[in-house]
């Protein structure tokens, strides 16, 4: 099976070429598996941070909560105590008189410093 010099140099190129199509082939696969590796990392940071960020606002649900409930019993408290509820409404240039709302006895642990 004796091949002529064309048909030597043809098998040549194909086998050139497959070389070289595996070779790019490979470098592609490298950087596909790079690129995942990349994003896979980026999502895990991510994961991380919102993780953080979920904890944090637990936190200040429980803090806000707690908060609520010194209010409530605060204002459970006074009610009775409390002469705008049980006397009758003022006068409307009483209701829109320019004064401050400042309670000194009124606190919130959050404020105390």
């Amino acid at each position: 099976s004796q091949l002529s010099p064309e048909e030597r140099h043809t098998d040549s190129s194909d086998d050139m070429r497959k070389v070289q199509r595996r070779e790019k082939n490979r470098i592609a696969a490298q950087k596909s598996r790079l690129r995942q590796t990349q994003k896979a990392d980026t999502l895990h940071l991510e994961s991380e941070d919102l993780e953080r960020q979920n904890a944090a606002l637990r936190r200040e649900i429980k803090q806000l909560t707690e908060e609520m409930k010194h209010f409530a019993s605060m204002l459970s408290s006074h009610e009775p105590l409390c002469s705008i509820l049980t006397s009758p409404p003022p006068p409307p240039e009483v209701l829109y008189a320019t004064h401050s709302f400042h309670q000194p006895h009124i606190s919130s642990p959050r404020f105390q410093h």
